[in-house]
């Protein structure tokens, strides 16, 4: 089963302007999701970015980087004008990964890869999610978590505690019962390349821009997205300076332990 990656890579993220060139380790951010690409087997592994700059220092160190348009409303639509330049057949799957995920396990790219496939075309969309074990997390709106049902398929994505405990948040609404099980969705996806085409030409749906989250339009529209529990623990992605500090720790401690 052949897979290529896409890893969109806009420059001008609203929190950390420039963040995917921040140098961690020794390497510039995106670097470290290019090598995690590039282990879990791709087939090929592009980075589509909307600055020169990117494009510059990803041919650096060998990676194949094309710009695409600054218009662009999420990494969704900048791949799919990627693939549509490239001419991709309609049934190659694509994964994207964010360019602000240095810890991502490439086990985790190709999971969800084999996901779709494994599927047989029942899903539009694959993705992953991990069990949340703190209620902090629940109660954070930067953390979108993930109801599905009993065949593995999405109902909804929320950055709201969902499902929610009626009763327990009647009584307290600032504590969790951590015995309900809740997912963090975890912002990897699978798509086969036809299916980016129709994506792009859908209307954004009320809830989408409500929560400001893109994989809502597929659902509103009809569309079927596959969850599946992440096989191995995804480290921190990166969106504020503080993130960037605490990935920063995390890759020094595992250079000085040698692993």
């Amino acid at each position: 089963m052949k897979f290529t990656v896409i890893i969109p890579a806009r420059y001008a993220s609203t929190r950390l302007p420039g963040k995917l060139l921040k140098i961690i380790g020794r390497k510039p951010m995106i670097q470290y999701v290019w090598e995690s690409a590039v282990k879990s087997g791709a087939a090929r592994v592009l980075v589509a970015t909307d600055d020169a700059r990117i494009r510059s220092t990803c041919e650096l160190f060998g990676a194949e980087a094309e710009l695409t348009a600054e218009s662009h409303r999420s990494g969704t639509e900048r791949i799919a004008e990627l693939v549509k330049r490239l001419g991709l057949d309609e049934q190659t799957i694509i994964v994207n990964v964010q360019g602000d995920e240095p810890l991502i396990p490439p086990s985790l790219i190709a999971q969800v890869a084999e996901n779709l496939d494994a599927t047989n075309h029942g899903a539009n969309v694959a993705t992953l999610c991990e069990r949340i074990s703190d209620a902090a997390s629940v109660l954070d709106p930067s953390v979108v978590k993930v109801v599905f049902d009993n065949n593995g398929y999405a109902i909804y994505f929320s950055r709201a505690p969902i499902p929610w405990d009626r009763d327990g948040f009647a009584a307290d609404r600032t504590k969790v019962d951590l015995s309900t099980p809740y997912y963090r969705h975890i912002g990897i996806y699978a798509y086969r390349a036809g299916y980016l085409g129709d994506y792009v030409s859908l209307p954004e749906s009320t809830a989408e821009c409500r929560e400001r989250l893109e994989q809502l339009r597929v659902l509103h529209h009809g569309g079927r997205i596959h969850v599946a529990e992440a096989r191995e623990r995804p480290g921190p992605g990166i969106d504020t300076p503080a993130d960037l500090e605490k990935v920063r720790k995390l890759i020094e401690t595992k250079s000085e332990s040698g692993s």
